[in-house]
């Protein structure tokens, strides 16, 4: 059975369990709710939680498990010979999920039946030859071992659904069963709904902690590997980045590092002032009907992809720089450069820091300003004196928004900087960022055993360990000021 008919089926149960346990429980009653110990909702809600969540969170596991358990029987079957000649398992097992996708949308596509998939059993080229008669085109050779895994992949695949989704339909009905046989007029369903959707957002943090703890274990692992294939001083303090799937590479860090600052540095130079200006004008200065235009107009900034903003750097800002600053003072001829992505990459930030600060701003008690202007100051001194010191630990955290985005951007730079590693001082020359060589790494026909891919895990963990710093620096910040205005 697909997954959305199992979802479906699921969910209907738990609309007919809030309706018929919110009936059982007005009927027990006799008609009258006022003799209910809750409203009559919180006993449907009762059952209706007690069909969907559990099959849900067996649903999840299930899904993360299964695939894992049908991997390594999958694996199992392939032969040493067929691994080494492939390069790696997971090149192996990317095959076999290649060929199985191929023989379920041939059979989809009506070209195969399942008697005729599974007869398939002669050599790589007849194979390919028999699906692209069905409108599935396989790229490389097939191997009978490979069809053979991809035949029980299949197999095991299609058991564990009908599994799965017998065994979700099947809890679903027993929880529904088990929570209208305890609906009656004295049971407590406003504390047992409470408390399940107490648990629900335990269980959602809970979720969010491991994801993150997740994440950094998966940068870890893959950093610990390249780490053993590149040695750790070369990656930290390597002037050179010069990667070489054919052996001899250069990963030094030095170059993108540089580069990140360097773009994210003339972005913020370019946002903080314009966005925090801006914020105070819309706060102190402007009438109603006039922030009320303006505001949205700067948050439309916001809401342009960075696709577009790449392009605008790479046809407008790009050459404007070019032909009326880089070439006449003899800076460099090329249209790519730091401060081209830096320029337009402020820009985009912009509405990050406004918004933000006019928030914050906002929300410095009046009592302040009435303060300050009894005791003679003008709106200036009160601005400056006052309302920003005050808002300095929200104005802070705006801050470190926009520099989170400015170096996780990606496609700014790609279009407006190019792709070249190096360290020069010249703003008008080209770079590159960490997060542009992450994706250059992981992009197109890689070996993920090969250390010219793994940088790329090597690279992300810096950038979060980076991150990380700058939010104990702004917490620390934040905490000073804080503790004085308080």
């Amino acid at each position: 059975m697909p997954l959305l008919w199992t979802l479906t089926i699921v969910l209907l149960l738990g609309a007919a369990g809030y309706v018929l346990g919110r009936r059982r429980a007005i009927a027990s009653a006799g008609g009258d709710v006022r003799l209910l110990h809750s409203l009559p909702g919180y006993y449907g809600t009762n059952v209706a939680m007690f069909t969907i969540v559990p099959a849900l969170l067996v649903l999840s596991v299930w899904m993360l498990i299964q695939p894992m358990i049908i991997q390594s029987q999958i694996t199992a079957m392939i032969s040493d010979s067929a691994i080494e000649a492939a390069g790696s398992r997971d090149l192996v097992m990317t095959d076999v999920r290649r060929v199985a996708n191929g023989l379920d949308s041939a059979i989809a596509e009506g070209g195969l039946t399942e008697d005729e998939a599974r007869a398939l059993r002669t050599d790589s080229s007849d194979i390919r030859a028999r699906l692209a008669e069905t409108g599935v085109a396989l790229g490389g050779d097939v191997t009978p071992e490979v069809l053979n895994a991809a035949q029980q992949y299949r197999t095991l695949s299609r058991t564990g659904n009908l599994l799965l989704s017998a065994t979700v339909l099947v809890l679903a009905g027993l929880g529904l069963g088990y929570a209208y046989s305890r609906t009656h007029q004295e049971f407590r369903a406003r504390n047992a709904v409470e408390r399940a959707i107490l648990s629900i957002l335990m269980l959602a943090s809970t979720i969010a902690i491991l994801t993150t703890v997740g994440i950094v274990f998966s940068m870890l692992f893959e950093t610990f590997n390249f780490f053993q294939l590149y040695p750790w001083q070369d990656f930290f303090f390597g002037l050179e980045w010069r990667p070489s799937f054919e052996g001899g590479s250069d990963l030094g860090l030095i170059p993108l590092l540089w580069g990140t600052i360097y773009i994210s540095i003339i972005a913020l130079l370019v946002s903080v002032p314009i966005g925090l200006f801006a914020a105070i004008y819309m706060a102190e200065y402007s009438s109603k009907r006039t922030r009320s235009i303006v505001k949205p107009l700067i948050e439309v900034l916001a809401g342009i992809p960075t696709i577009v903003y790449g392009l605008f750097a790479l046809i407008t800002v790009g050459p404007m720089l070019r032909d009326y600053f880089a070439e006449p003072l003899g800076l460099g001829t090329s249209s790519s450069s730091v401060m081209t992505a830096g320029i337009v990459m402020g820009i985009m930030l912009i509405p990050f820091i406004s918004s933000l600060s006019d928030d914050i701003i906002n929300a410095v008690p009046q009592s302040l300003r009435d303060g300050s202007y009894g005791l003679g100051a003008t709106q200036s001194e009160t601005v400056k004196q006052v309302i920003l010191p005050a808002a300095l630990p929200g104005i802070v955290g705006a801050v470190l928004l926009a520099a989170s985005r400015a170096i996780g951007e990606t496609m700014i730079v790609v279009l407006g900087a190019g792709a070249a590693a190096r360290l020069d001082l010249n703003p008008f020359e080209a770079m590159t960022t960490v997060t542009v060589k992450i994706v250059g790494q992981l992009t197109g026909d890689t070996d993920f055993s090969s250390p010219e891919a793994l940088v790329a895990f090597a690279l992300g963990l810096t950038l979060f360990v980076i991150t990380l710093g700058l939010n104990v620096f702004a917490l620390y910040i934040v905490r000073k000021y804080r503790e004085q205005y308080e």
